[in-house]
């Protein structure tokens, strides 16, 4: 039996290969600037049924989830080199700009961070994980006084989200990135 990459029983060695196959084929479709993701094209791309694939992954957000998995570590990565930051004002900033880079490059991952509810146990874990990180981070930035009360990390990979919706539908320039970054730090700060 070989492990599942989630929560669960271990998959048998078969349906291990027909997981990474579906996960290859839709790499390969993304990489090919195909973001449809349709789990029927998908199955007879890999040579699997689609119950097979459905079995898998029983939704496209499931899927998403699956193939995000991987930028998610990184992230959570980030988030604790950011947590060990001596200065929380400094490490909270540059895990949001890498959070807001890894988003901006994979609309599949921003949709995963943004989304509410989740396919795999191991996503929500990983949120977790990151909103620890993240409050972590805040609880510190709050006693230096750099960051107002009542601000959870949720809240902020919420604005994170509504930002990286920003440059994306506008000009999605480095300075205009910076810019929107620089407001949300800005209204993370004490009234004045």
């Amino acid at each position: 039996m070989t492990p599942r990459t989630g929560q669960g029983p271990a998959l048998r060695a078969d349906a291990a290969r027909n997981r990474a196959r579906v996960l290859r084929v839709a790499r390969e479709q993304l990489a090919a600037g195909d973001d449809s993701l349709q789990l029927n094209a998908i199955a007879r791309l890999a040579g699997v049924g689609v119950g097979t694939v459905y079995r898998h992954f029983p939704n496209r957000h499931a899927l998403v989830e699956a193939l995000s998995a991987e930028r998610f570590r990184e992230l959570l990565d980030e988030a604790q080199t950011a947590a060990a930051t001596e200065n929380a004002l400094t490490g909270l900033h540059r895990l949001l700009r890498f959070a807001l880079d890894r988003a901006l490059d994979d609309p599949g991952f921003a949709a995963v961070l943004e989304s509410a509810n989740d396919a795999e146990a191991q996503t929500s874990q990983m949120k977790a994980e990151l909103d620890r990180a993240v409050a972590d981070l805040l609880g510190r930035a709050r006693l230096s006084g750099a960051i107002r009360a009542g601000v959870e990390a949720e809240d902020v990979r919420r604005l994170l989200c509504g930002i990286e919706h920003a440059v994306r539908t506008g000009d999605s320039d480095a300075a205009r990135r910076e810019l929107y970054l620089d407001v949300l730090l800005e209204g993370l700060r004490p009234p004045r």
